[in-house]
């Protein structure tokens, strides 16, 4: 997949602050990820959190949570292309700019 075309998408939260869907996750800010398409945008931001799994508290063997990141659902986040990106649609799947490997796991205050 060398000669893949790839844009440049902003993750942006759409959500209100008081949106209760946000107790699962708090918000990361924009995000500008370089991907496939609006859906692996999606993905590639959602990657780059911490896992679960790369924590020390694992809830078991084999159990992910990179499935239910706040950038995965749609009321939380939207996703634009932004044709006026500085970052180069050259290179591979990844963040941009936005998130450095957050973890976006909340624990019981």
């Amino acid at each position: 997949m060398a000669d893949e075309t790839m844009r440049i998408y902003r993750l942006v939260p759409d959500a209100a602050e008081t949106d209760p869907n946000w107790d699962l996750a708090e918000p990361a800010g924009e995000v500008v990820v370089r991907a496939r398409s609006a859906a692996d945008a999606r993905i590639v931001a959602a990657e780059a959190e911490v896992d679960f799994l790369d924590t020390p508290a694992k809830p078991g063997d084999g159990v992910s949570t990179t499935f239910a990141s706040a950038f995965r659902d749609n009321k939380l986040y939207r996703v634009i292309e932004d044709d006026d990106s500085t970052f180069p649609r050259e290179g591979p799947r990844a963040v941009l700019d936005g998130i450095a490997r957050r973890n976006s796991v909340r624990h019981g205050e």
